[in-house]
């Protein structure tokens, strides 16, 4: 019985002579969209199989369709005789085109058993003289097949075989789409064995001797380039071998490691850039060890394809049209990256940046091309830091997305050029930030700023922002839910569980929308923990969404104050470990910073139209009373008045006199940081319950935020609705809905959060008479598209630079971020949302 262990991915040729049966066995082993047959194709271009003067356009239609399957990534299977090298070849050509393994499965049967079929069947318009020309040209040929570039070639010779084989799929080499982490993936090592056991503890390895054992669950993946240019590459090799042996770790090859291996097969190779010396240690260490390590190289494969494709590792990068494929040109490109050829001044080969135009689904993780810190491009990362160099070597812990790291013992080579510095100085550099291009995020990929929206965020903070030392993040804007298909709602819940779940979420939290303003809370347990990690003095910052002061220098410190006793009554420093927070919350009333917002226009339009519109309905009932026809005019004037009233009650809701801060009341929502930690990776559930804590601990100060878990598709979405109806109807503002986790990878687009406002508030945003049908219809024809586009870009922006903040960054870093949201803040948005 033949086996047949095919490749998931490949371009499949049916060799065979008329009659050898390829079709059958086809229509055994794959599925009817798998195959492509030449008799079909030319039945399609000339209404017939045997219509040989159709072979040109029947051959050419069968390729493309082949050529847009195998784009796809699907197995393409050919039928056809194609017995003759030429005919090969453009097979082969077609496969490596689409970077997929050609492989061939030839049929080779006995000439009586195929000039008796032939026979059989009568349907064929060629004599059996012309199958024996096909089997003499197949046999004469057959033995050339692999030199001819197929990877695989399997050979049946009889009807027996035919009948016995059995097709069976394999993943690629490339496939550990079955592996889920998590994984610790470590850049560039080059030789420097004592750097890589510290970073290895660092992460929670376990070493004994030349072995390591991961924590529970984990496996280290190495980005590649083991060897040269460090001072122990033999020893680098030893502990990752016996890693990789064990299961504690993946690996795939550097340019490095491949050149190594070609030393070791006696390939004449240029001993360069401590090449000489890893060699001389694998002399010193013994033939057997070389023999292991050749044979541990060799072994390598180009890249990795991790975790359901959601993660690929290559040592130089890679795209996504090469992701998952086989073909010399992906393993030159994984090994070497985007180069031609051609060479800079320093001799260096030129190496474009593919990371820039990277658009895949995939996180891809890198090294090569050293660099002072680790560069996150469009879901790309290089983790090569120039250990070698001085530098240090990184490490990504996934799927955390964090950075460990190690500082280099020593400088062991020198660069041709220095570390490519990934972004702003340690000072913040104004000429740089004002020049229009992309801030890196892990998340998100590049967020583009142009210079005007740059300048404008600079202009603004200068001016009226809070000591930048405080200020590490601010929060996005929030995007309302889809318009409502009910006539007389422009927003509600329904929309908004209708939204998650085509987003393929399962749960989403529902919290209770305060008409507050949004503030930032920076809490220090003590004043010195504000020059140590904060580089200032003080006990901390309250600042509006914008980066402005919220409150007079004594009010904050007050609420400061109590907002420190209450951190400590609650256990919040211990718990986390702390000695820092940074909060996200609502301060209530409204009024507080509204109350100008609040005479100048909200109070103005409520007396100016209760004195106009009251004296209009007097009129037209007296003059109704003279017996005047005045149409509907009475009735829409009433409806204007009350919907008058209606506007003066929504915003007289949310007034209350402040006399000092002991009126003040905080609703946070988010713990958005603590040291060493950014709890993006807690749900929302934790976020709102370790919260909880201050409420309890000062309840004069802080409150809850209610809010309600609902499982989508269940009746939690009827019992969510009539919530937040009785919460609009008692004069709340409304809800936000979000996602149980306080962030997801995918999909790219998931907004972190919509809101949800009630049909009375709404009166306080879009006027008193909004609800009129005239006036409702206009409304909903908001569009939603850039709103949500800014909402995303300002998500990921303020979570990179806090995520920069907590791994101790320059202040520069950080102030990219966050001068990001601010620069996006200044583009104008359609004025109904």
């Amino acid at each position: 019985m033949t086996q047949i262990p095919l490749p998931e991915l490949a371009l499949v040729a049916l060799v065979g002579a008329s009659s050898s049966g390829k079709s059958t066995f086809a229509a055994q082993h794959f599925g009817p969209y798998e195959v492509l047959s030449s008799d079909h194709f030319r039945a399609l271009v000339s209404g017939s199989e045997h219509t040989l003067d159709a072979n040109a356009a029947a051959f050419d239609s069968l390729f493309y369709v082949a050529a847009r399957r195998l784009e796809r990534g699907l197995l393409t299977v050919i039928d056809a005789t194609s017995v003759r090298p030429d005919d090969r070849r453009r097979l082969v050509d077609l496969a490596r085109a689409h970077d997929v393994l050609p492989v061939a499965i030839v049929l080779d049967l006995p000439r009586g058993v195929l000039e008796a079929r032939h026979e059989a069947r009568g349907d064929r318009p060629f004599n059996a003289a012309v199958i024996g020309r096909q089997q003499t040209e197949l046999r004469r040929t057959l033995r050339g097949m692999g030199k001819e570039g197929f990877r695989h070639v399997w050979v049946l010779r009889s009807p027996e075989e035919v009948a016995g084989a059995q097709v069976r799929r394999v993943p690629l080499y490339s496939n550990k789409k079955h592996l889920h982490g998590p994984f610790d993936f470590i850049g560039d090592v080059h030789g420097c064995l004592a750097e890589l056991r510290e970073l290895l503890l660092k992460l929670g390895y376990t070493l004994d001797g030349d072995h390591a054992t991961p924590p529970p669950g984990r496996t280290a993946v190495f980005v590649g380039d083991l060897v040269d240019r460090g001072p122990d590459s033999a020893g680098v090799l030893r502990l990752v071998m016996n890693m990789v042996a064990s299961g504690a770790a993946l690996c795939v090859p550097g340019n490095h490691d491949e050149k190594l291996k070609r030393a070791l097969d006696g390939k004449a190779v240029k001993a360069l850039h401590g090449l000489d010396a890893t060699l001389a240690q694998l002399d010193a260490a013994g033939p057997e060890f070389r023999a292991q390590v050749r044979s541990f190289i060799d072994g390598l494969v180009s890249h990795l394809v991790l975790d359901d494709g959601k993660v690929v590792v290559a040592h130089a990068g890679l795209p996504e049209k090469y992701q998952g494929r086989s073909s010399g040109r992906v393993r030159s490109f994984a090994l070497y990256g985007d180069v031609d050829g051609s060479i800079d001044d320093l001799g260096l080969p030129v190496r474009r940046d593919w990371a820039a135009e990277y658009r895949g689904a995939a996180h891809v993780v890198y090294g090569h091309t050293p660099v002072a810190q680790p560069r996150w491009v469009n879901r790309t990362i290089d983790i090569d830091t120039g250990c070698a160099f001085g530098g240090a070597l990184s490490a990504l812990r996934y799927p955390e997305q964090e950075l460990v790291s190690v500082p280099a013992h020593a400088q062991y080579a020198v660069p041709a050029r220095p570390l490519a510095d990934t972004g702003p100085a340690d000072t913040f550099d104004l000429a740089e930030f004002l020049q229009p291009g992309r801030v890196d995020t892990r998340t998100f990929g590049g967020v583009m700023l142009r210079a005007g929206e740059r300048a404008a965020a600079v202009e603004t903070f200068s001016r009226y922002g809070v000591a930048p030392e405080w200020c590490v993040y601010l929060p996005p804007t929030m995007s309302p839910v889809e318009t409502s298909a009910r006539p007389d709602h422009l927003e509600h819940p329904d929309e908004a569980f209708a939204y998650f779940r085509g987003q393929g979420a399962t749960q989403v939290i529902c919290e209770e929308k305060h008409m507050g303003s949004r503030a930032l809370l920076v809490l220090t347990r003590d004043e010195a923990v504000a020059g140590q990690r904060f580089g200032t003095d003080g006990l901390g910052c309250i600042y509006t969404r914008t980066g402005r002061p919220f409150f007079k220098p004594d009010w904050e410190a007050d609420v400061l104050t109590r907002a420190r006793q209450a951190a400590t009554q609650a256990g919040l420093w211990e718990s986390l470990n702390t000695d820092w927070l940074l909060l996200d919350a609502e301060i209530l009333p409204w009024s507080l910073k509204a109350e100008e917002l609040i005479k100048g226009q909200y109070a103005a339009v409520g007396a100016a139209g209760n004195a106009a519109l009251a004296a209009a309905v007097q009129a037209l009932d007296r003059a109704g009373a003279r017996g005047l026809d005045l149409g509907d005019w009475p009735a829409r004037t009433g409806q204007r008045a009350d919907a008058l009233t209606h506007y003066r009650d929504a915003y007289r809701a949310y007034v209350r006199r402040v006399a000092g801060p002991q009126d003040v009341q905080i609703r946070p929502f988010h713990l958005l940081a603590s040291e060493g930690q950014v709890h993006d990776g807690k749900d929302h559930l934790w976020h709102l319950t370790t919260l909880g804590a201050l409420a309890d601990a000062a309840p004069d100060l802080f409150g809850r935020t209610a809010h309600r878990l609902v499982t989508l598709g269940t009746p939690d979405e009827a019992a969510a609705t009539a919530w937040w109806e009785a919460l609009t109807a008692a004069g709340g503002e409304g809800m936000v809905v979000k996602p149980l986790p306080f962030w997801a990878a995918e999909p790219r687009s998931l907004q972190p959060a919509v809101k949800v406002r009630g049909r009375e508030y709404l009166r306080i945003i879009y006027g008193p008479e909004y609800t009129q049908p005239e006036h409702l219809g206009r409304l909903k024809a908001r569009a939603l598209g850039a709103k949500r586009g800014r909402a995303l870009r300002e998500f990921h922006l303020g979570l990179e630079g806090l995520t920069r903040f907590v791994e101790g960054a320059a202040p520069g870093r950080v102030h990219e971020c966050v001068l990001g949201v601010l620069a996006l803040e200044s583009d104008p948005i359609d004025v109904r949302l």
